[in-house]
């Protein structure tokens, strides 16, 4: 893409048979932008995820990673999912969890990448990468640590560090903030904003929450009822937009740096 857009929606629609969540979607996000995508239970936020993975197909329109379309494992793509607290039986190091996104296996059982030598995989290499990445996200004492025995601040600072072994160009943030404190949700953030501005990572961070973001966001995308909005913090979160985008009223309230959201429809579904 000569514009240098990271990812691409065109005329974009997201559905589950015969029901669409939304459609009409155009949205160009440029290398080091933080775009949060809002929106209640069932608006689409997670299948959007999912398709820029490649595990979901759009229901109708075009959509890029880097200029080609979306597959499984792509590299050019961190993910880092809803926390959820990893436990035994299977006791993994930080160090190996973080190797998994190396190895190909950050979705689920992989196999090894095409074109890494035995010594990239289990070598000095391979170790390297994987400290240079832990001591990036400030993690590096937690390398030798099983993952159960983490906070879950501290397991959620590992898979950040899985999510960018790839050295992606877009990472794709699904809810990580869930089940954590506010000190833990500012470190993450924080740890992903870094990123972006150092390597010009481009940011999708799905979210139910705005305030933990909202020092850092460019753009919001908010889908809800079946439609959507795309804008800057200013624009989209505004009583006159979201009641306009829900067909009913709602309130949206600026107070000492936080803004509250006020009279939300709830969704007639749940899909995410």
């Amino acid at each position: 893409m000569s514009d240098g857009a990271v990812l691409r929606l065109r005329d974009a629609a997201i559905g589950f048979g015969a029901r669409t969540l939304w459609s009409g979607l155009d949205l160009d996000v440029a290398a080091g932008e933080f775009i949060a995508v809002l929106g209640a239970n069932g608006a689409g936020k997670t299948t959007l995820i999912k398709a820029i993975l490649g595990l979901h197909r759009l229901a109708s329109g075009h959509l890029e990673v880097c200029g080609s379309p979306p597959h499984r494992g792509s590299d050019l793509i961190g993910y880092i999912p809803q926390e959820r607290r990893l436990a035994p039986p299977a006791p993994v190091r930080s160090r190996e969890l973080v190797g998994l996104g190396i190895d190909g296996q950050r979705f689920g059982p992989g196999w090894p990448r095409r074109g890494w030598s035995g010594r990239d995989r289990f070598g000095r290499d391979r170790r390297r990468r994987v400290d240079a990445v832990l001591r990036a996200v400030g993690a590096q004492a937690l390398a030798d640590v099983p993952v159960h025995l983490l906070s879950g601040g501290e397991q959620q600072r590992v898979r950040i560090a899985q999510a960018l072994a790839t050295d992606p160009r877009l990472l794709l943030c699904d809810e990580p903030l869930l089940s954590l404190d506010l000190n833990h949700q500012r470190a993450v953030v924080e740890l992903i904003d870094q990123r972006r501005h150092a390597s010009g990572t481009a940011v999708l961070f799905v979210t139910h929450e705005i305030n933990p973001v909202l020092p850092y966001v460019d753009r919001v995308l908010y889908l809800a009822d079946g439609g959507f909005r795309v804008g800057t913090v200013e624009d989209v979160l505004t009583s006159t937009s979201l009641s306009a985008l829900y067909g009913s009223r709602v309130e949206v309230i600026r107070t000492e740096g936080r803004i509250l959201v006020a009279g939300m429809p709830e969704p007639s579904e749940a899909t995410t």
